[in-house]
């Protein structure tokens, strides 16, 4: 794949972010990214795990990464361990912690002193391997007011929810339309295909579509038509960029505004 060229003055873009890259997921991720690659080349976003499940990383994986990343492909931060080791506060908080992201909403509900702990070991995981780190994306896009403070003492020039991205360090937000499907269990799957359509209604006018792939997103078969069928009918209306580049080229339009009322 050839680097990216500058976007477009004012064209709308497309990211493609494969979730959950760690060693003992990489099989599944490389099967979503030949699926996206069997509809074109394009840059993809790839939100790494350090020690996904608390497992050690390693070499072998690391030098795939190394290798994309030269290519093109941007390496982000996808919490540090992928687990909520929290206990719920109450009914509600465990059907969101323990059922909605099935105990990995990392960052979810930590204070902010804990969540900078576990930033800045993420960050100096990439630093000792020389990779840049501008994104950091919390699992399951789950973050507390305190890993918002956290995140203002980290030199990131962006972070994101399930609806849309920030700029940092100003936090100005960035509505962007999130395609991302759940392949967990059949009622899950059944239920992202409505879900995805109703999203694909309201994108048109918004500067910024992002594909949200998980690691099982090749495995089932309607699922995998249905985001393929999506990307291929943007690709002929929208730039492929990586959520920095395309964050940058946005900061650069002017298209963001500050998150009041939005932020924690």
């Amino acid at each position: 794949m050839n680097l990216p060229l500058p976007p477009s003055a004012g064209r709308p873009m497309l990211s493609v972010t494969i979730h959950d890259v760690a060693p003992s997921t990489w099989p599944a991720c490389e099967r979503v990214m030949d699926a996206v690659r069997a509809v074109a080349d394009v840059p993809m976003t790839l939100l790494v795990v350090p020690r996904y499940h608390l497992r050690p990383s390693n070499h072998a994986f690391e030098q795939r990464l190394e290798a994309l990343q030269a290519q093109g492909h941007e390496l982000a931060l996808h919490g540090y361990s992928h687990l909520d080791d929290g206990e719920p506060a109450n009914w509600v908080d465990h059907v969101r912690r323990r059922w909605y992201t099935a105990g990995e909403g990392e960052f979810s509900a930590l204070s902010q002193d804990e969540a900078l702990r576990r930033l800045h070991a993420g960050a100096r995981w990439f630093a000792r391997r020389g990779w840049p780190l501008h994104g950091f994306v919390a699992p399951a896009w789950l973050m507390s007011r305190g890993t918002w403070q956290a995140l203002d003492q980290l030199p990131l020039s962006y972070t994101a929810t399930l609806r849309a991205v920030y700029s940092l360090p100003q936090a100005q937000r960035i509505t962007s339309a999130c395609l991302a499907f759940s392949t967990r269990t059949a009622w899950r799957r059944a239920v992202s295909l409505p879900r995805n359509a109703w999203v694909a209604a309201r994108w048109h006018a918004q500067p910024l579509v992002r594909f949200e792939l998980h690691p099982h997103d090749a495995d089932h078969r309607l699922i995998r038509q249905c985001w393929s069928g999506r990307l291929r009918a943007l690709l002929a209306e929208r730039e492929a960029r990586t959520v920095h580049a395309a964050v940058a080229a946005l900061r650069h339009q002017g298209r963001s505004q500050p998150a009041w009322g939005t932020r924690p």
